[in-house]
């Protein structure tokens, strides 16, 4: 027996001897920590995420220096006519009435309505809302604001000839928050449905089917409340999606691992072992598994502290710990629960005291050991071809107005001011010039330095300057031609505006561009960085492990291939869907990050799954293609279940009506797919056919070992499937 299972061992009888001691723990551990926990909090500024070395955060350090009473547009409230006409002057003293009123009613956050001019074709006039600039991103309080001004606007406007809706951030922040609440709502229902269903239909049994809910709808506000107390300690920030994405993670992860335990229990029942020994067998022979699936997450999700986004560097340690709290309760909690059920946890079913024959799975086996190189090849084809539409991949950064629904008021509002105005008005981009020697900037300088600035390609307009209190700075409003975070305005600013103010800077002054659309473009460079060095260095942290746990140094490497094809694979499949036939501007700019992650690190899981049951199966003497043709009619049930169920509460993201979770719900949910049910049941095994015993070098891995243990050892992966032979330790479920 393995040093590690002996350890497995022994917590299972720990945990079977004293389950009401366990389960007790869980319970005050869970109520503590929920209890005293703050709320977890989410944030779509996407400027805090950024270091302070980018140009858009050095800019913006500059107006809280220099202009510390700036004006913050929060929102624009757009007026038109309600029959699509052009404005009258009587239209526009409403306008002008209204503003006055909205502005009189001293809404807290509100500082300002200021009307402003009709645009020049006649169809739409603004009054812009000034509002503090946001600092904590947990602030609802303009969210509050903008809740008031529409109701109050809508009163305001009846009786005219005027219909009017608000955007801008502030806006847009109310809309998006609106709609991620039914989002988690839709999210939380349908994961739940899709595990019980899915469950009932592999067990056949309402026990087993509610056991996971019940049991990780326990733990998971437990690894919320950690996460929220991990964000306050270390002063980390959760995305506006991350709610979400931790119930998926919780209840798919969770009850893949619940899956693999109870596989395991029903196979010791069927070889004869009593509800207790069972259990501890079980935990014993999945434990090693499933803990090294979980640290290949873990690790993964770890890698993504490197990176130079706050966004991303948060994401990673809470979905880690998320994980490891769902580990803790696969390895205690749960088996703690099902000992103390016995065999009553299968009622009404009767099927775990039979052998089934898994037919299918047999049949697949035999025909990828008899053909490897046809299945291998057919695979890495489907890959491979799918993986070529990654070609056509393109960021979107507009999280907030290409995530919402199109009737929401922000949208609709926006489109309309776009009739009249240049699209950059909802977030105009900020040019600061600076004297590098602390003089006074002249006059001159300034205004030569505006017409320079309002002949760069697409730009709109530029106002004239603002000057701090001590004249050594000047603030130059600029409204770009094109929607703020569209890939043309990022252009302008990148390949335009930025060399433009950087050249045509006078001498003794220095000038910097900041604004939503120049965060934008630095948030795109550091993503590029982070992919150079978040993607080599989680690969790296996975091989490590796959190389420890195999004790080989060539499995690996053809290991981690057949996950990069996945990869690709799944971001050219989201790319063809959402960008080719969904006609959308963009995937969301981090989605291949998290898909890297979830593909590579969930991937791996099954490979791990897969690759220990080949390397049994050799080390009880079989040919390479023998091993194959027996892990797959053996391991091919579990791993085909486990995908199907994982894929599945993925999936229930696209529930949300929400683009940018519609996009994460479908990549991750085929990744898994592609992980399961092309990787780990053809690909590797078809290639670990073809390179036979040197796919366990130096190690090998395959070689049969002098029994250490007179306990019968079970099947490593399928559901009721026969022992193997005894004395042959299986190194994973």
């Amino acid at each position: 027996m393995f040093a590690g299972q002996g350890m497995f061992a022994g917590l299972g009888r720990f945990v079977v001897r004293r389950p009401w001691w366990i389960i007790a723990t869980w319970i005050v551990a869970a109520v503590a920590v929920i209890s005293l926990a703050p709320k977890l909090t989410s944030s779509s500024d996407e400027a805090s995420f950024l270091p302070d070395s980018y140009e858009s955060i050095r800019a913006s350090d500059v107006q809280e220096a220099k202009f510390p009473a700036q004006e913050n547009v929060g929102a624009v409230i757009v007026f038109t006519r309600s029959d699509g006409g052009k404005l009258t002057v009587a239209d526009s003293a409403e306008v002008v009435r209204v503003s006055k009123e909205l502005q009189a009613q001293r809404i807290p956050q509100v500082e300002k309505v200021v009307p402003g001019a009709v645009s020049p074709n006649g169809l739409v006039q603004t009054s812009v809302v000034a509002m503090p600039k946001v600092t904590d991103p947990s602030d609802t309080k303009q969210q509050d604001a903008v809740k008031t001004l529409r109701t109050d606007l809508q009163s305001d406007i009846k009786g005219t000839d005027l219909k009017a809706g608000v955007t801008g951030s502030a806006a847009q922040a109310l809309d998006e928050a609106d709609s991620s609440k039914k989002a988690g709502l839709l999210v939380g229902a349908g994961t739940i449905v899709i595990i019980i269903v899915l469950l009932s239909v592999i067990f056949r049994s309402p026990i087993i089917a509610l056991l996971p809910v019940v049991v990780i709808g326990l733990i998971s506000p437990m690894a919320t409340g950690i996460i929220a107390s991990a964000n306050k300690l270390f002063d980390m920030k959760a995305d506006s999606s991350i709610q979400e994405l931790l119930t998926v993670v919780l209840f798919g992860v969770g009850t893949d691992y619940i899956l693999f335990l109870l596989f395991r229990y029903r196979e010791a029942l069927r070889a004869g072992e009593d509800p207790k020994s069972g259990m501890v067998h079980a935990v014993e022979r999945v434990g090693e598994a499933i803990t090294s699936a979980a640290g290949a997450v873990i690790v993964a999700f770890a890698a993504l502290t490197l990176s130079s986004l706050g966004m991303l560097r948060s994401m990673g340690p809470a979905l880690a710990i998320a994980v490891f709290v769902t580990l803790l309760a696969g390895l205690t909690l749960v088996p703690a629960v099902v000992s103390l059920l016995g065999t009553k946890v299968f009622w009404p079913s009767k099927s775990w005291q039979r052998e089934p024959q898994g037919s299918g799975f047999a049949r697949l086996g035999a025909s990828v050991g008899r053909k490897p190189v046809v299945w291998a090849v057919l695979s890495a084809l489907f890959m491979g071809v799918l993986a070529l539409g990654a070609l056509g991949y393109k960021a979107n950064f507009d999280l907030a107005g290409s995530s919402l629904p199109k009737d929401k008021e922000s949208v609709v509002a926006l489109a309309n001011l776009q009739k009249g105005f240049p699209a950059g008005t909802t977030d105009p981009t900020s040019v600061y010039l600076s004297s590098t020697d602390g003089r006074a900037l002249t006059a001159l300088e300034t205004a030569k330095f505006r017409a320079d600035l309002k002949g760069v390609d697409g730009v709109g307009s530029v106002a004239a300057p603002r000057l701090s209190q001590d004249r050594t700075t000047a603030d130059f409003s600029v409204v770009l031609a094109d929607p703020p975070a569209s890939e043309t305005a990022m252009a302008t600013v990148k390949d335009e505006l930025r060399p433009t103010a950087h050249a045509d800077a006078p001498d003794g002054t220095k000038a910097l561009v900041g604004g939503i659309t120049a965060v934008y473009v630095d948030i795109n460079k550091a993503v590029d960085r982070d992919y150079s060095v978040v993607f080599p260095v989680a690969a790296l942290a996975i091989m490590v492990i796959l190389g420890l746990l195999l004790r080989s140094l060539v499995a690996p490497w053809y290991l981690m291939l057949s996950v990069a094809l996945g990869f690709g694979a799944t971001l050219g499949a989201t790319s063809l869907l959402f960008q080719q036939i969904g006609s959308q501007p963009g995937l969301m700019f981090m989605l291949p990050v998290i898909m890297y992650l979830f593909v590579v690190a969930l991937g791996t899981d099954y490979n791990i799954l897969m690759v220990s049951r080949l390397r049994e199966e050799a080390r009880e003497g079989k040919s390479p293609r023998e091993a194959v043709a027996t892990a797959i009619r053996h391991s091919g049930p579990t791993i085909g279940s486990a995908g199907v169920i994982l894929a599945g509460t993925f999936a229930t993201l696209m529930l949300a009506g929400n683009s940018t979770l519609s996009q994460m719900g479908f990549s991750l949910a085929f990744g898994i797919a592609v992980s399961a049910f092309v990787m780990a049941m053809i690909f590797t095994p078809a290639l670990t056919a073809l390179i036979g015993h040197a796919a366990w070098w130096p190690g090998h891995g395959d070689r049969q070992e002098s029994p250490a243990s007179p306990a019968p050892d079970q099947d490593a992966g399928g559901p009721g499937e026969s022992s193997t032979a005894p004395g042959v330790p299986p190194a994973g479920t």
